[in-house]
């Protein structure tokens, strides 16, 4: 049997290079979310592969994973096969209801899922299937299902989902725009003096040896903001309300950790010995919420703000902060 690292670029069944022209129904989508979409089945270590090694090709350049697709650009596809013993099991019933629950807005182009922390949003880098390819299996008429945004696995909380092309373009462009608002809670160490501050630094992705994505504080990184506002402060941790103004992978938890304030159960770039220490107030994950997104519904033109209040578990352990702590500051 041939394993997923030994799959060669060539197929019975797409055995030849496709060159396709992109039209305005794919205007603005990532590549990899295209290429994932135009070759089902195949997995998406191998997908980032062919465009890592620059098998793939947009107007007979190498393209990066996040390169938006523009109406006229004309795509190489490489011919790919899978090994006919690398057959993707479909989402259980059980992670399927599990989603279907967490849907907590729907509309004719969009849906609004309150995530649950330890679900990826799509299959990958060892997972077979996340959120989006649960949506799928729950929306088999739905062919044009994508993501809008990511949310990290360990986060919770309100992601946007896609139900049709134009719904996905309008809204990537209000997140250009910076028209999209995006509210997270979060636990941090240590008592933040402060009521309302900003951090503005740049952040850099980086690959290890090992292949483990790290983002780190670099100046020639991309610029990137995010705002703090202290909602209650105990005397070991505060609970925190950040607005993230640019949306840069782990953000949130990098300038956390800069301003020497990490998040809660971080077991990348947090603290030891402070996860160790929430543990014992009954914290079993990372405590980073999205708790609300505020946006114009593509369809209506309607604000709409959509809200997921903390898990029962997030709520239980700032009730034993509140219960132990002699000065639980409220600001």
């Amino acid at each position: 049997m041939i394993s997923v690292q030994e799959l060669v670029l060539e197929s019975p069944i797409n055995p030849k290079v496709r060159l396709v022209t992109i039209g305005p129904e794919d205007q603005d989508q990532r590549i990899d979310n295209y290429l994932t979409r135009e070759l089902k089945g195949v997995p998406k270590s191998l997908i980032y592969r062919i465009l890592r090694k620059g098998e793939v090709r947009i107007n007979k350049g190498r393209a990066q994973p996040s390169y938006r697709l523009q109406e006229g650009d004309v795509l190489r596809i490489p011919p790919v096969r899978v090994s006919e013993g690398e057959h993707k099991a479909p989402p259980s019933d059980a992670i399927k209801n599990i989603i279907k629950e967490s849907v907590i807005y729907e509309d004719g182009s969009l849906l609004v899922i309150d995530k649950p922390t330890g679900v990826a949003v799509h299959g990958g880098s060892g997972v077979q299937y996340g959120v989006i390819e649960a949506l799928r299996a729950l929306y088999p008429q739905k062919k044009d299902l994508e993501l809008i945004h990511r949310l990290d696995r360990e986060t919770s909380g309100c992601l946007l989902v896609a139900k049709k092309r134009s719904a996905l373009r309008n809204l990537h462009e209000q997140i250009r725009d910076k028209k999209v608002d995006k509210y997270y809670l979060a636990l941090v160490r240590g008592r933040c003096e402060l009521r309302h501050f900003a951090v503005d630094v740049a952040l850099q992705k980086n690959t290890l040896k090992s292949g483990e994505r790290v983002v780190r504080v670099q100046d020639q990184g991309k610029p990137s903001v995010s705002i703090f506002n202290t909602e209650t402060a105990y005397d070991l941790a505060s609970l925190v309300n950040v607005q993230a103004v640019t949306g840069r992978t782990h953000q949130i938890r990098v300038h956390a950790a800069h301003i020497k304030h990490p998040i809660a159960g971080d077991d990348k770039y947090g603290d030891e010995q402070f996860n160790r220490l929430m543990r014992d107030y009954g914290l079993k994950r990372l405590f980073l919420h999205a708790h609300k997104i505020v946006f114009t519904a593509p369809d209506s033109g309607e604000k709409l703000i959509m809200s997921a209040p903390l898990a029962e578990d997030l709520r239980r352990v700032l009730q034993a902060l509140e219960s132990t702590s002699g000065d639980a500051s409220h600001v």
